[in-house]
């Protein structure tokens, strides 16, 4: 079944274009209110074997999709059917279905769908804007619209990986010794002692195995990297084999970052981890490591799909964008700040300075 026939499926009681309900295993109707079960198959979700995938790409199983890419941001989603115009979920900017071309992109394995709607997920955004100090009025105007908030599911990579490690360093080890010395004390000269802390370091080396599953990469140049690293954690324990019906009625972001380039994201991730492990395989007070070769085996990957609600704000002719955890409710953005409502409070903090200090003086 390719995604058009998904995106379109239609009620078995009117035959009215069916919506994936958050929180939920079904697909419901917003005309009579059926409700459409999904069957969640019970397979484990295959892993893919990296290097045999790079070797053979051109063999590799695929998907093609219509896609439109945004020439505000950049990003790259999909249309509703029968949908001939829009707005970039990423950046709000005018988008047209003349504009969608035709991808060949590798088909996600698994998907976490939606666990809340939008209403909830708008109360979460309204409790974040609220606590936003020197927030432009307008941006709180925006926010009481519960419509600006856009469901997308945004792709990643997963990686596995066994590592082997070997490192050569130093072990710093404290020792504590007792000096003398000479203090000056009513104008006289007092002797007095105190304790030093010292360091002795040893030359080590060593192996270290360590294995790595389910490390996140975002495989989006689009979004801020740093807000939506920030969402985490998305509970892979989650995840479902992927099905196309979980997309009915909202909108998908197609991979930017490529397979490669994902799993160089990921390395840097695992060489962080790797890095702490050989410093507790060191161990004494203090570590130095002054060489680590790091070889990764079995790897083996998968591109999932992770649901957030988004919403974009134009302030000054600049773009922030909102991010939500389509799962906890996280609340993840960038946002404005209102230059006349920093200088009201400047020009506030200062009055009530020039008030103490003329009461003082009376």
């Amino acid at each position: 079944m390719n995604q058009e026939e998904v995106l379109t499926e239609v009620c078995k009681n009117c035959s009215g274009k069916l919506r994936f309900e958050p929180g939920t295993s079904h697909l419901v109707c917003p005309y009579c209110g059926t409700e459409n079960e999904i069957i969640v198959p019970t397979s484990i979700i295959e892993e893919l074997d990296f290097e045999k995938y790079i070797s053979e790409a051109d063999n590799s199983p695929v998907q093609e999709i219509a896609t439109v890419k945004c020439q505000g941001c950049g990003a790259e989603t999909t249309f509703n059917p029968n949908v001939v115009s829009d707005s970039c979920p990423c950046c709000g900017s005018p988008l047209s279905v003349k504009d969608a071309t035709s991808t060949h992109t590798i088909k996600p394995k698994a998907i976490i769908p939606f666990a809340i709607d939008q209403k909830k997920a708008f109360e979460e955004f309204g409790k974040w804007i609220s606590k936003l100090w020197f927030a432009p009025n307008k941006l709180k105007k925006f926010a009481r619209n519960q419509e600006k908030l856009t469901g997308l599911y945004i792709p990643y990579w997963t990686y596995d990986s066994k590592t082997s490690s070997d490192y050569r360093g130093e072990k710093g080890t404290d020792y504590k010794t007792t000096e003398t010395y000479t203090a000056h004390e009513n104008g006289r000269a007092v002797t007095k002692t105190r304790t030093v802390t010292h360091t002795r370091w040893t030359d080590v080396s060593g192996h270290i195995d360590k294995s790595f599953d389910d490390v996140l990469s975002i495989a989006s140049k689009t979004l801020p990297k740093q807000y939506v690293e920030k969402l985490e954690p998305w509970g892979t324990e989650n995840l479902v084999p992927f099905d196309e019906k979980y997309l009915s009625g909202f909108k998908t972001e197609s991979y930017q970052l490529d397979l490669k380039e994902g799993f160089e994201d990921a390395k840097l991730k695992m060489r962080e981890s790797i890095t702490q492990a050989v410093k507790r395989d060191i161990g004494g007070d203090h570590q130095r490591i002054h060489s680590l070769a790091t070889v990764f085996n079995n790897i083996t990957f998968k591109h999932i799909l992770m649901p957030i609600w988004i919403s974009s704000y134009s302030y000054k002719n600049k773009i922030y964008r909102f991010l939500i955890n389509g799962r906890t409710g996280e609340v993840q953005g960038e946002r404005p700040y209102s230059a006349a409502k920093i200088t009201m409070a400047v020009l506030a903090g200062i009055i009530v300075v020039l008030l103490i200090v003329i009461l003082s003086n009376r």
